[in-house]
């Protein structure tokens, strides 16, 4: 049994140990520690976060298993066109993974874009993860390649879109 809940600032800290808890998992095969570190403390710190939610500029959905918090997606209009809605981030904890929430949360961030009059929404994925393949399942295709800088370190990542 699920619930899907709008994060609030009170969930700041759930949100961070998620990603903790996937980060490790998903790009450990793939990338450097010092990287994963560097980039969750940038990414997730608290400061970050509460900012992005108490300024609206990403919403935050947590998936709920049986009232424990096991995933969230964040999502926004995209700053440079705001016709295309942008999923930033979806973690699942990797006890979870394989039962679909996954789909139900990006299911549910396509309906918000639909909800907003927008039709398009796109999501960054490392070249090397794994997840590529289960988002070309759900629908997205690879619109280009993108490579963007975060502090000494990059991010190679396709960009995926679906046409909703």
């Amino acid at each position: 049994m699920y619930t899907i809940t709008k994060a609030t600032v009170n969930d700041v800290e759930t949100i961070r140990q998620i990603a903790d808890k996937t980060w490790w998992v998903t790009y450990g095969p793939i990338l450097e520690a010092e990287q994963i570190s560097f980039m969750l403390n940038e990414i997730y710190s608290a400061d970050k976060l509460y900012k992005q939610i108490e300024n609206n500029l990403q919403t935050y959905l947590l998936l709920l298993e049986d009232n424990e918090p096991v995933a969230f997606a964040g999502y926004s209009p995209r700053d440079e066109d705001a016709d295309i809605y942008k999923l930033h981030k979806l973690y699942c904890l990797p006890a979870t993974q394989g039962k679909g929430y996954g789909k139900i949360l990006i299911n549910e961030v396509a309906q918000k874009t639909l909800d907003a009059g927008k039709n398009v929404l796109e999501l960054n994925v490392n070249r090397f993860n794994n997840a590529k393949s289960f988002y070309e399942k759900m629908g997205f295709a690879v619109a280009y390649e993108e490579d963007i800088a975060i502090g000494p370190y990059w991010m190679n990542d396709y960009v995926m879109r679906k046409q909703l």
